[in-house]
């Protein structure tokens, strides 16, 4: 087997953060969404609008929801004109009630109207990742059990999307194949067993690499934890048989429950004494919130 360089990175849930950090902007993802959106120009804006006209409009939240995506949401209309104006009236993450004015905006009508499909489509977006990701901290708040992300994102939105995870109070798993050492089923067949694919982990990253291993069932367990990994993922599992699996590890290593767990079930799971819950439907199923933007 190659070797591989060695990196040593630890996984971001190890990286506790009480904030959700500053927003990633890519301006060239920016760029293709408007171009995506107007490759020869806004015909019906420019055909009606004169290019010298002002208008002022406020950004309105249409449900109760998190916010997240305000400087993204500013970017857009930077991008198509500078002189574009924005004031946000909320804080990213703060939780606002349906009629809230968000942010404002005042500068060329053109600009606004020009920039407005894209910049909503960015908010709503993360604003309903934020939103739903919300739910699910709040369902298990109490019992000391963290809320992860996974790697089902969007393409090309990852670190958007795990952005507005934070925002909406969970945290991150690894953000991708290069970032953390996570050895699942199909890992383990083609290795053989765990002890042999955690030896190979081991001799290629070093031994002091953060490993995770995933088990679906009981009995891997011991072979896992002889391996000494550092967090073992009790995948697929009733709520029962995770508080059966906790008890085994016994705190000998991290534990994380994934599949199959929903906001009507998740407290369940969280009682069982895991450490930490991956959910991919918070990055994989929200439903965009509902925000307006309407010129006054």
């Amino acid at each position: 087997m190659a070797k591989i360089e060695k990196k040593e990175s630890v996984p971001a849930t190890k990286k506790r953060k009480i904030l959700p950090g500053r927003i990633p902007l890519d301006i060239e993802l920016v760029n293709h969404a408007l171009k995506e959106d107007a490759p020869e120009g806004d015909i019906t804006t420019d055909s009606i609008i004169p290019d010298n006209e002002l208008c002022r409009a406020n950004l309105v939240a249409k449900e109760d929801m998190v916010i997240c995506g305000l400087d993204l949401f500013a970017a857009v209309f930077r991008r198509v004109d500078p002189k574009v104006d924005s004031k946000n009236l909320v804080k990213e993450g703060d939780f606002v009630k349906a009629g809230t004015v968000v942010a404002q905006l005042s500068g060329p009508v053109r600009a606004i109207l020009t920039g407005e499909r894209v910049a909503l489509n960015f908010i709503q977006r993360l604003s309903g990742v934020a939103t739903l990701t919300r739910k699910y901290c709040t369902a298990v708040e109490g019992t000391g059990c963290v809320i992860l992300d996974t790697r089902k994102t969007t393409p090309l939105y990852r670190d958007l999307e795990k952005y507005a995870v934070r925002c909406g109070g969970a945290e991150n798993h690894r953000r991708d194949l290069s970032s953390a050492v996570l050895i699942k089923e199909n890992h383990i067949r083609i290795a053989g067993s765990i002890e042999s694919a955690v030896r190979d982990v081991r001799n290629n990253l070093g031994e002091r690499k953060f490993v995770e291993v995933e088990v679906e069932s009981l009995d891997q367990i011991e072979e896992a934890l002889d391996a000494k990994v550092n967090r073992i993922m009790l995948d697929n599992m009733l709520p029962a048989k995770i508080k059966k699996g906790v008890a085994l590890i016994g705190g000998r290593a991290e534990t994380e429950a994934s599949g199959g767990i929903k906001l009507s079930n998740i407290r369940a799971y969280a009682k069982t004494g895991v450490n930490y819950i991956s959910v991919g439907a918070l990055t994989h199923s929200p439903q965009s919130a509902d925000l307006s933007l309407l010129i006054i």
